[in-house]
Order: C-alpha cells, then structure tokens, then sequence
C-alpha cells in the first residue's frame, strides 16, 4: 500500500526544512508526498523560493506520516486554530507525527509534544519545556511515534532516520548514497558548542526578535491552555 506522507507547507517556511528530508522520502518506493496548505497554489518560502502547495487541508488523505517544517512564519501557525486543528486531526492517525527545526515549536503549540521527548534548533531550544516536552540536544530525537529533528540541516538525518524506521536501514542507506550525502564542512561553525563565539554572538542578535516575538507567543499559547 502506497504510504501518504504530508509536509506542511506554508508562507515564510524555511525551505531546507522541507527540501531536505522531502528529497530524502520522495526517494523511497511506492510513497506519494503532499505539500499541504489551506489552498493549493504558490507559497513563498523565508528566502524568496517559490512552492507549490499540491493538498489542501480539506482533501488531505490521512497521512502516514505529517512533518512540520519550520521557518520564519512558524509564529502564526502556533496560533493559527485552522492549522493546529488539522495538525491534531492527522497526528491522532498517523504512523509517524514529525518535525524539522522550529516546527517542533508548532506541534507544541497544537498539543502533541506533552511529556515528549523533541528537539528543535539550537537558539529556540528552551522553548520546547514551556510547551510541555523534555527538550533534548541531539541531532535527531525520538519518542514513541514522535520524531524531531533540529535545526534545518538535520532534516536530511531525520529522515534519513526515518525512512530507515518506514522500510529498513539497507534503503535509507542506498538513498543516502543516491544523495551523496557525506557532510564534509569546511568549517567546525555548525552548532554554538563548536563554532567562534564572535560568530555565536552575532547570530544570536540576529536571531533576538525573532526570539523576543516566538518567547511572546509561547506565552499566549500556554495562557490559552490555562484558560480552557
């Protein structure tokens, strides 16, 4: 049976959150791929890259696996009710309920990261406890059906992960190959731990309203649960 994998597409979504594992999962056998969105049609990703939504949420099939993807417009999806309703409606079904980067912040925001272990990238990572998970610094998290992967990149890993979870290690492994994906960096820059703290410094004022507007919305979030 042909497995139904959904990625949530949307304005302002970061497009190797979605490019990335999209590669690595369309490459697996007998799999459709939907782009979901409220409506068919063009969707302009954070750096001006042009989607197309293929699915609209009302003839969405039910998923096997739905990942959220995220990006510079991932603080109106955590309020968004249209979008967190179909969120929770396909994860009450799916094999697989997933999440690249700060996507993880929206499956919070819809409920499902609730004693859940889950990762997300690095600058927004203590904002995964006020939603409810047990935030964890790796690459790739699971927990039971629930699988995140961190910031942008690590896409590529969690579905690699993935794939290896849906068919087996052998097929991950040839689409690995089919990729050639083989990370070689010059530079030791990809995470805080590692790269200079200048440069530590300077992307973490670039990333400080964004931080100061998702920190905000957090709250709302879980000011609403308080009041229902």
């Amino acid at each position: 049976m042909t497995l139904q994998i959904g990625f949530l597409l949307f304005p302002n979504v970061q497009q190797l959150d979605l490019t990335g594992p999209y590669d690595v999962l369309a490459s697996l056998p007998d799999v459709q791929v939907h782009l979901v969105w409220k409506e068919r049609g063009p969707i302009v990703a954070s750096t001006g890259l042009v989607l197309q939504a293929t699915t609209r949420f009302a003839d969405c099939p039910a998923l096997d696996v739905i990942c959220v993807p995220g990006g510079a417009g991932v603080g109106a999806l955590m309020e968004d009710r249209q979008t967190l309703d179909f969120i929770r409606h396909q994860a009450a079904q799916a094999r697989y309920v997933t999440s690249v980067c700060t996507g993880s912040l929206v499956l919070g925001a819809a409920g499902l990261l609730r004693g859940k272990r889950a990762t997300t990238h690095w600058a927004y990572h203590h904002l995964l406890e006020p939603l409810g998970a047990i935030a964890v610094q790796e690459r790739v998290v699971r927990d039971g059906n629930l699988l995140s992967g961190g910031g942008i990149t690590a896409g590529i890993d969690f579905a690699l992960a993935l794939a290896a979870e849906l068919f087996d290690e052998a097929t991950a492994q040839r689409v690995q190959l089919q990729l050639e994906y083989a990370p070689a960096p010059p530079f030791a820059a990809g995470s805080p731990q590692t790269a200079p703290a200048s440069v530590v410094a300077e992307a973490r004022r670039l990333a400080a309203n964004s931080l100061r507007q998702r920190g905000e919305i957090v709250e709302r979030v879980v000011q609403g649960w308080q009041q229902d």
